[in-house]
C-alpha cells in the first residue's frame, strides 16, 4: 500500500504540471462538445483527433485522448437531459427519466446530479482502476467466445425481464434490434445481406441513426400530434440545484451504478452501453416507486450516468494491464499508445511508471476538471428550455439530421434515422418500450460473431455453452430470469383454464 501511494504521489507530480493539465483539460473540453453534439460519439471524436497528438509525447497524447473519452460520456447526457436526443449510445437510457424530469421543470436538478453523478463514478472507479487492475484483468481473459456469448444474451435477459412492462414485449423488441444489426456484410464468410442492393448498409445499420430516430425524432413527433404544444419551461434559478430528497434518492443509484459499471466495463464489447441499461434495468427493479420510472425518478437519471462513467475506467484496466482492448474505443488508444512507442502490457508499470501513473492521476484530475466545467454551465444549457417549441422543435430536426449526416457522410443513415422516428412514434402509441432495440443494435454482431467462433471452436457442438464453468453459470442465472418473468403468464393461463373449468363445471350442474 506504501508503495501504491508513493507511485500514485508520482502521478500526481506529473499530472499536475501545467502542460499536463492543459491537456487534460483540452481532452475534457473537446469530449464534452463531441458528445453534446449527437451522432459525434467518443469513438468518433478520438478517431479524428488522433493525428493532432502525433506531435507530442506519450504522456500528454494519451491523457488528452483518455479526456475525450470520459468527456464525451459526460457531454451526452446534456442532450439527452434537455431534449431527449442521446449524444451517443451510452446516454439513452437518461434520456427516459432526464427528460421528463426536464418537462416538470427540474432539467437544472437532473443535469447537476448527471455532472456529481459521472465525477462520483468517475473517482471511485479510478481509485478500482489503481487497486485492483492487475487481477481483475487476468479474470478478464478467461473469457473466450462462450462465455462472452453467455454474458451478451444475459444483458439482454435482465433488461426484459426488469422493464416495467411485459417481459414478452422487452424480448420482441430486443429480437427486432438483432434482426435490425444483422443487416451487412457478414463478419465470417464476407457475405452482402439483408441489404436489398444499398451499398451503404455494409457496414450494417449505425447505432446513431438508430437512437437518434427512436427517441429524438420520435418525441417531436409525439408533441406535434399534440392539441396544444407544451408550456415553456422558465426556470428559477434555485430550481437548478437538486432538493435534499434528490440528492438522498440520487446516492444510492450513484453507488450502485459505480460498482456495476466498473465491473461490466472491465469484460470485452460495448461496455459503456450495457452497463447504463443494466444499471437503469436495477434501479427500476430496487425502487420503492418503480411506476415513477418514465415519469421523471432522480435514480433512472443518477445510475446510468454513473454506470457509463465507471465502465469508461473499467474499460481501461485489461487495456493498461495486459495490453488487451475491451472494445473499440480502448482499441484505439491501444493504438495511439503504439504509434507513440509504448507498448502496453504487465510489463508497462514496470518499464513506464510515470507514463501509468502520470495517466492515473490524469483521469483523477480530468474529473475534477469535467466537475467545474459543467456545474456552472447547467444555468446556461436550461436556457435553451426557454425556446418556444415552435423555434425549437425545427431546429431541433435540424441538429439531428446535421449530426447523423456527419458521422459517415451518408444520406441512407438519416433515412434510416427518419424511419426508426416513424417506427418510435408508432412503438410508443402501442406502448411497447424503444430502449431493447438500441441495445439489440449493438449487440447482434458481437453476439453473433462469439456464437459462430463458439460454434467453430466445438466443430459445431453447442454442449460447449454448458461445457465452461463460467457460460453455463451466466447461461443457468439467463435461464432463471426467463422462469421468473413468464411466470406471471403462466399463473394467469392457469387461473383462466381454472375459471373455465368451473364455468363448464356450473352449466352441467346448475
Amino acid at each position: 500500500m506504501a508503495e501504491t501511494l508513493q507511485n500514485l504521489a508520482l502521478g500526481f507530480s506529473i499530472a499536475l504540471s501545467p502542460v499536463i493539465l492543459w491537456y487534460a483539460f483540452v481532452g475534457c473540453v473537446v469530449g464534452t462538445l463531441v458528445g453534446v453534439l449527437p451522432g459525434v460519439g467518443p469513438l468518433a471524436g478520438i478517431s479524428l483527433l488522433l493525428p493532432a497528438t502525433f506531435g507530442l509525447d506519450a504522456t500528454r497524447a494519451i491523457v488528452m485522448l483518455a479526456g475525450i473519452y470520459y468527456g464525451a460520456m459526460y457531454g451526452g447526457s446534456t442532450t439527452s437531459i434537455l431534449m431527449r436526443i442521446p449524444g451517443e449510445a451510452a446516454s439513452v437510457m437518461t434520456c427516459i427519466d432526464g427528460y421528463a424530469m426536464a418537462r416538470k421543470g427540474r432539467a437544472g436538478a437532473a443535469l447537476a446530479i448527471a455532472a456529481v453523478g459521472s465525477y462520483v463514478a468517475g473517482t471511485v472507479s479510478v481509485v478500482a482502476l489503481m487497486l485492483l487492475a492487475p487481477p481483475l484483468a487476468s479474470f478478464a481473459l478467461r473469457f473466450g467466445p462462450p462465455e462472452y456469448f453467455a454474458l451478451l444474451l444475459l444483458g439482454l435477459l435482465v433488461l426484459a425481464y426488469m422493464s416495467s412492462g411485459s417481459m414478452l414485449k422487452a424480448l420482441a423488441m430486443a429480437a427486432l434490434g438483432l434482426l435490425l444489426g444483422m443487416i451487412g456484410i457478414d463478419q465470417m464468410t464476407g457475405y452482402f445481406r439483408f441489404a436489398y442492393g444499398v451499398v451503404e448498409l455494409g457496414d450494417g445499420i449505425g447505432v446513431v441513426p438508430v437512437a437518434v430516430g427512436l427517441f429524438g425524432l420520435a418525441e417531436i413527433l409525439a408533441t406535434a400530434g399534440l392539441a396544444a404544444p407544451p408550456q415553456v419551461i422558465k426556470p428559477k434559478l434555485r430550481e437548478l440545484l437538486p432538493t435534499r430528497r434528490e440528492w438522498r434518492e440520487s446516492a444510492a443509484p450513484i453507488g450502485r451504478g459505480t460498482v456495476l459499471g466498473f465491473l461490466i466495463g472491465i469484460v470485452p464489447g460495448s461496455a459503456h452501453i450495457i452497463a447504463s441499461f443494466v444499471s437503469y434495468a436495477v434501479e427500476r427493479k430496487l425502487a420503492k416507486r418503480p411506476q415513477e420510472f418514465g415519469q421523471g425518478a432522480v435514480a433512472g437519471v443518477a445510475g446510468p450516468e454513473s454506470a457509463n462513467n465507471a465502465a469508461t475506467s473499467g474499460a481501461f484496466v485489461p487495456m493498461l494491464a495486459l495490453g488487451v482492448p475491451s472494445g473499440p474505443i480502448p482499441a484505439v488508444m491501444l493504438a495511439a499508445m503504439m504509434v507513440h512507442g509504448v507498448s502496453p502490457g504487465p510489463l508497462l508499470i514496470e518499464q513506464q511508471p510515470e507514463l501509468f501513473w502520470g495517466f492515473i492521476a490524469s483521469m483523477y484530475v480530468g474529473n475534477v476538471v469535467l466537475l467545474i466545467l459543467n456545474l456552472p454551465l447547467v444555468g446556461v444549457f436550461v436556457n435553451l428550455l426557454r425556446v418556444p417549441y415552435p423555434i425549437l422543435y425545427p431546429s431541433i430536426l435540424a441538429f439531428c439530421i446535421l449530426g447523423v449526416y456527419a458521422v459517415n457522410g451518408s444520406v441512407v443513415d438519416v433515412w434510416i434515422m427518419l424511419m426508426m422516428g416513424g417506427l418510435g412514434y408508432l412503438l410508443r402509441k402501442l406502448d411497447f418500450e424503444t430502449a431493447p432495440i438500441v441495445l439489440g443494435v449493438v449487440l447482434a454482431p458481437m453476439l453473433e460473431m462469439a456464437l459462430r467462433q463458439s460454434l467453430a471452436m466445438s466443430d459445431g457442438q453447442y454442449s460447449i455453452f454448458v461445457a465452461r464453468p463460467i457460460s453455463a453459470t451466466l447461461l443457468g442465472v439467463g435461464l432463471i430470469l426467463i422462469t421468473l418473468g413468464l411466470r406471471p403468464l403462466v399463473t394467469r393461463g392457469l387461473d383462466w383454464r381454472a375459471r373455465l373449468a368451473l364455468a363448464e363445471k356450473g352449466d352441467e350442474h346448475p
